[in-house]
């Protein structure tokens, strides 16, 4: 042993430090994510750590959870197979996010549950049956066939374009909020309402462009992220109507579904007269890691 300790190449207190808790895969199965962004495991399986006291403080952060770069460092600190979690794909986001939550807290998840007549309960969420529901029911049809002539395929979209999108959502939210003060004059009411609608139409549109990454056509086809923003902004609107109602039916099918839970004694005792509830699970990264 060195007296001076200066040099041990092996820090003596990695015994005590985290180590993998579970071990999850990704709906993707490794799709979807570009070059780089994920060490691709050998079987399918990826180690999932428990947060940090500073990943914790990460979250407490409210700028940089709307940003999207708190969930991004937090992320790629828990799952070290993950090198740039922006580029997380949208359909295994959830996944990411229940099984850091199930690494550092457990499987059982406390939320608030509001009933009718104003009666509020807690109910415990089992999220590994949420990660288990949800791992055999992703899916994802990457084909939009218009015609014969013409043919889009569809990703989903990553983590950076969820956030982007988040953010204007935000945005026109604070916008509608000020437009429907009253004090505030009618001009600059019309004016805000303008603009609210302009940034909804720039998120609907901006959500359609992300997800295409290729389109064959009779005259060619093309990857180029600039030809398919032209085609998009000027295309007709029954090929737009369709390409986007692809996408919503593909959100609805790979979104979390409520969970139907039977009602317990104390819900009864405190005037709930139905024999089930539905229970919506929403994962907010501000409020999820709570």
């Amino acid at each position: 042993m060195n007296p001076s300790g200066n040099s041990q190449s092996v820090n003596p207190l990695s015994f005590f430090m985290r180590q993998p808790k579970i071990y999850i895969r990704l709906p993707s199965e490794g799709q979807y994510w570009p070059e780089g962004s994920l060490n691709i495991s050998e079987n399918g399986e990826y180690p999932v750590y428990s947060m940090t006291a500073k990943d914790e403080l990460m979250l407490k952060v409210p700028d940089a959870v709307l940003s999207g770069q708190a969930v991004v460092d937090v992320v790629q600190n828990c799952i070290p197979n993950i090198k740039n979690a922006w580029k997380i794909p949208s359909i295994d986001l959830d996944v990411i996010l229940i099984a850091i939550r199930i690494a550092t807290y457990g499987e059982k998840m406390n939320m608030p549950l509001n009933l009718s007549n104003d009666i509020e309960v807690e109910y415990s969420v089992d999220l590994r049956m949420v990660m288990d529901s949800l791992m055999s029911t992703i899916t994802w049809d990457p084909v939009v066939s218009i015609n014969n002539d013409l043919t889009i395929y569809v990703r989903p979209i990553n983590y950076r374009q969820l956030s982007e999108t988040a953010v204007k959502t935000f945005e026109t939210q604070k916008i509608i909020q000020l437009a429907n003060n009253e004090n505030m004059p009618e001009e600059e009411k019309l004016k805000a309402f303008k603009e609210s609608f302009k940034k909804l139409s720039e998120v609907t549109i901006g959500i359609v462009e992300y997800s295409i990454f290729k389109i064959d056509s009779s005259n060619g086809s093309t990857e180029d992220p600039k030809f398919i923003k032209e085609f998009i902004e000027n295309v007709d609107k029954e090929i737009f109507n369709k390409i986007q109602n692809h996408l919503d039916k593909l959100r609805d099918i790979n979104a979390i579904k409520p969970l139907s839970v039977p009602v317990t004694e104390d819900m009864k005792a405190k005037g709930y007269d139905k024999d089930t509830v539905e229970v919506p699970l929403v994962f907010d990264p501000s409020t999820f890691f709570v």
